[in-house]
């Protein structure tokens, strides 16, 4: 079954305008306008993750393994990029199925009544040679609250098969409370079992679509 809604489209829609102080301006590189088009996240080689502070003193991973994106990368003018991404909320994966069975109960992510978790951009901007950001919609568990992902580009290959592909490595932090994942268990020395910080991370390499 598709993750994406029929009336599912790759929206670039303008960001508010926020005044900013006057900052030297940002060319693109001349030869990234070879990459504009269409691509698609590889999942064999690619991670979409999250990690989080779990009893103030270790770091518990973990993924999504079921995805589509939809992606359009312009390298010669970086605000007609954009970005859609739809997870399977119940493809989470820890490497501990305790774990994973309550992160998807109505305790965390509730994927019974929330199947997708998705990410819809509203805006790229050039921010450094090799840095984009882009600004887009995170819904979870129904709530929709915007993030600013700062996405790194790595490089671009033709593999041996001929397939042309492109390499970000992307992040940013949320409070997970914003999207009402709430729960949690205090500690005898004080502090939370797990942290209201959570941090994503877009490790990506995507092909060029055809057809």
């Amino acid at each position: 079954m598709s993750l994406f809604s029929r009336s599912s489209t790759l929206r670039r829609t303008a960001a508010p305008t926020v005044p900013a102080a006057p900052t030297a301006e940002v060319v693109p590189d001349p030869g990234l306008a070879a990459l504009t088009g269409e691509w698609m996240i590889d999942p064999a080689h690619s991670r979409i993750g999250f990690s989080v502070r779990h009893a103030m003193v270790t770091t518990v991973r973990g993924s999504f393994t079921e995805y589509e994106s939809r992606l359009r990368f312009d390298g010669r003018d970086p605000s007609r990029s954009g970005a859609e991404i739809a997870l399977a909320t119940a493809s989470v994966d820890t490497g501990v199925g305790q774990r994973d069975a309550h992160l998807v109960g109505r305790d965390f992510l509730d994927a019974s009544r929330h199947p997708r978790i998705t990410f819809t951009s509203t805006a790229v901007d050039l921010a450094s040679k090799d840095v984009y950001r882009m600004t887009g919609d995170l819904t979870i568990r129904g709530t929709t609250r915007p993030v600013v992902l700062e996405l790194t580009y790595i490089g671009h290959v033709t593999d041996p098969f001929g397939y042309e592909r492109v390499g970000f490595d992307g992040t940013t932090t949320i409070n997970r409370s914003d999207w009402g994942l709430t729960y949690n268990a205090r500690l005898a020395e004080g502090g939370a079992m797990v942290s209201e910080r959570l941090r994503l991370q877009f490790d990506i390499a995507a092909i060029r679509a055809t057809g």
